[in-house]
């Protein structure tokens, strides 16, 4: 049974054991837990205004997180979405139910539009997001205060604006 609650403070170690692996094992990206100052300090980055971070555990152990930046106007960055690799696939429905419970809070919080960067390498999360409604944009068409990542080259958008406040 997968379950989706916003972190705690003590969840910081078993999130870097998510998020690491992926990134420096599966995909070769060369980046550190210091390199990454908001996995340190979740509360203060990630919780103001519409931003929250959240995981998803399966039996207890924290198996997926999934974050909301709050990057003002009534817009957010989706950062952080990461699945362990024995919980990816439909059968699990994990990053399913994170981007789920992002994208109710976002609409409850009157966020009119979700952006995000991804790496090329990402491919099967490209199929993800755009069946989800994200549309490819071009990385001109960000708002400024849009975090952009030295290892993204891929930009989308989700519009909620039909649902913000």
């Amino acid at each position: 049974m997968v379950q989706v609650r916003a972190s705690e403070p003590n969840d910081t170690q078993a999130i870097a054991a998510v998020i690491l692996p992926i990134q420096q094992v599966e995909f070769g990206i060369p980046i550190t837990l210091e390199a990454q100052p908001d996995l340190s300090n979740i509360e203060q980055f990630y919780r103001h205004g519409c931003g929250n971070f959240w995981v998803a555990e399966v039996d207890g152990q924290v198996v997926g997180t999934i974050a909301l930046l709050d990057i003002s106007n009534n817009e957010a960055a989706l950062r952080k979405m990461f699945v362990a690799a024995p919980f990816r696939g439909r059968e699990f429905g994990i990053a399913q139910s994170l981007l789920s419970k992002l994208v109710a809070w976002a609409a409850l919080h009157g966020v009119a539009s979700i952006y995000l960067g991804t790496t090329a390498k990402f491919l099967a999360a490209h199929r993800f997001y755009e069946k989800n409604g994200f549309a490819e944009v071009a990385k001109s068409t960000l708002p400024q205060t849009f975090p952009v990542m030295s290892v993204d080259t891929k930009f989308y958008r989700l519009s909620l604006s039909a649902n913000a406040a």
